[in-house]
């Protein structure tokens, strides 16, 4: 089977988005399907075992020449008229001239006969669908991938902003899933979501998890890791709705209750945290907690499978929808989660109802039980301290995805 790959992006070191992405093509390949890749990264990238094009921007479009001239006032003048821009047409000047440049480069490729088209997107631009959608020609191979809720008035709270051009973007969703041949998903829950306000979906849904992914690690950890002690990692941008005030309240109130532990345990936040510097900034200096910036893939990898308990946080709220593109990771880490999510969460789906180290994100006393818990299982046996689940190992990778892809109806 042939599958044509439309990626905004495949640089792993861009984004989370751009790393699943690529992870997922990577899988692709590996289930034996013969993959081409087209990809608007803005840089040549190699793709194991996969014919990799890079997308260039058309500069001889009146949307690249207007979207210059946007950044030329911009720069010049400190207006930004892009609210205006979005409000008016739904999408910037530059949006439209990066999704008609990725139209074009598809058009003109037809050394390429695939049984299917899959689109990838980079956060919240789904450029490479808008694409899709002026080839009506290709509609019924499309396999439209939508890794998060869309448009933004539609994700959960505490998720509720609206953004310019709202009902614009809610139109191009409508059209887009009107349309797809399927829409694909990383979260059985997402699909749910998504159906509930697009009706036209109901029947084109597929889950496709994240994917477990092949990228080297570092070779040493940072100064700040000892790996002789009992480390709490949390990797991952901490976004304004994912609150770590009551982990670091939880972690603290467990170092109270076990004074043993103050000299071997350490709780790591690594990751941009603009959003919560106040609250941070009053627990830099303490000698059990390490905050940290954007730090390299390669390192982080590395953290997550010497760690001793990986940590998910997620938003305060009553469902969670997405799944963490760094689930496939932790998976295979094999360290024990905790689990901070609401009860209805993607996360939990898949560990089950069953799975001991789950807490709401905002109940402090619980979150310091379970750290307990985890700290008297290390203290007792390091070695054995794991997650063990080769299910969920197994449903992330090549051969899960190949079994979804081989049902599919051309």
């Amino acid at each position: 089977m042939k599958i044509l790959v439309i990626s905004e992006s495949i640089n792993i070191e861009d984004s989370s988005a751009s790393k699943v992405n690529m992870a997922l093509i990577n899988n692709l390949t590996k289930a034996g399907f013969e993959v081409k890749v087209f990809h608007y990264s803005y840089k040549e990238i190699a793709v194991p075992s996969a014919e990799s094009i890079l997308i260039n921007e058309n500069k001889f479009s009146i949307w690249y020449v207007l979207s210059r001239i946007q950044r030329t006032i911009q720069r010049a003048f400190k207006i930004n008229f892009n609210s205006k821009i979005e409000t008016f047409l739904g999408f910037s000047f530059s949006h439209t001239s990066d999704s008609l440049s990725i139209a074009n480069a598809i058009k003109k490729d037809s050394s390429f006969n695939p049984d299917f088209i899959l689109t990838l997107s980079k956060g919240s631009s789904f450029r490479t669908h808008r694409a899709l959608l002026k080839l009506k020609h290709l509609h019924h191979k499309w396999i439209a991938y939508i890794h998060d809720p869309y448009p933004f008035h539609y994700y959960p709270r505490p998720y509720n902003w609206v953004e310019k051009g709202f009902d614009k973007k809610e139109k191009f969703t409508l059209d887009m899933f009107s349309t797809a041949k399927y829409i694909a998903y990383p979260s059985q829950l997402l699909m749910e979501w998504m159906e509930s306000y697009f009706e036209s979906g109901k029947g084109k849904g597929i889950v496709i998890p994240h994917q477990i992914g092949e990228v080297s690690m570092a070779q040493e950890v940072p100064n700040y890791f000892d790996e002789t002690k009992f480390n709490l990692l949390h990797a991952g941008n901490l976004l304004k709705q994912r609150n770590p005030e009551f982990l670091i309240k939880g972690f603290l109130k467990f170092l109270e209750n076990n004074p043993n532990a103050k000299s071997v345990s350490k709780l790591i936040l690594v990751g941009s945290n603009d959003y919560h510097k106040d609250l941070l900034d009053n627990y830099r200096n303490h000698s059990n907690i390490e905050i940290v910036g954007q730090t390299e893939y390669a390192t982080v990898l590395l953290m997550e499978n010497k760690a001793s308990v990986n940590i998910i946080l997620e938003a305060i709220s009553e469902i969670s929808p997405f799944l963490p593109g760094k689930f496939p990771n932790l998976v295979v880490a094999n360290k024990p989660i905790l689990l901070l999510s609401p009860y209805y969460s993607e996360t939990k789906r898949l560990l089950g109802n069953d799975y001991q180290y789950w807490s709401e994100a905002n109940d402090e006393n619980k979150v310091a039980q379970l750290i307990s818990e985890l700290f008297s299982q290390w203290n007792n046996d390091k070695i054995n301290l794991a997650l063990n689940r080769h299910d969920l190992k197994d449903y992330c990778n090549e051969v899960y995805l190949k079994q979804t892809i081989d049902l599919l109806e051309k």
